[in-house]
């Protein structure tokens, strides 16, 4: 992953049993952004946050994400590692999210452990405002990260969706 700035960014809809996800894309058919079209206006904003002003034109997805992604909602939980994806954000930001990724589809990790494996037990907080910034949800399963005690805590997405997520998993392993 690097902080490179694309040139182009297109945004595609896709239905799935949650609710219509949003994909923005890169020139070279990088996901860049998943999220949800009832929380768009938060997902603009993430967006110039990452690529300044740069306004995504309408355009289609690969077809290979779509496929993916229909595949994982489908109970393919491995499908969603063959999308390829690239963000902006910090270089903290970047290992939080990459790290996101090593979380198994099924399993959840606590802020705490997550900052832990990051060789930063201290830097809960700053994991969790990392998390919470996670422009690629699902792909980038933000939603794998739960509270100490086991409660189900902030999800960009609403609780309810990260609750059908994590069941969804736990069901199709």
């Amino acid at each position: 992953m690097s902080a490179l700035q694309p040139e182009r960014l297109l945004l595609d809809r896709l239905p799935t049993p949650i609710g219509e996800a949003v994909l923005v894309t890169d020139e070279e058919g990088r996901l860049r952004v998943f999220d949800w079209t009832d929380h768009e206006p938060r997902m603009r904003v993430l967006l110039r946050r990452q690529y300044g002003a740069q306004e995504p034109a309408e355009g289609a997805a690969p077809k290979t994400m779509r496929r993916a992604v229909d595949a994982y909602f489908a109970g393919d939980l491995a499908a969603l590692r063959t999308i390829p994806w690239e963000t902006g954000g910090t270089g903290f930001q970047r290992a939080v999210w990459k790290a996101l990724t090593a979380i198994p589809a099924g399993a959840t990790l606590s802020y705490g452990a997550l900052a832990a494996k990051l060789g930063m037990p201290k830097a809960v907080r700053a994991v969790g405002l990392a998390n919470g910034a996670n422009p690629i949800s699902v792909v980038v399963p933000c939603h794998r990260v739960i509270g100490a005690n086991g409660s189900l805590t902030g999800y960009g997405g609403g609780l309810e969706r990260k609750r059908w997520l994590l069941e969804h998993e736990r069901a199709a392993r």
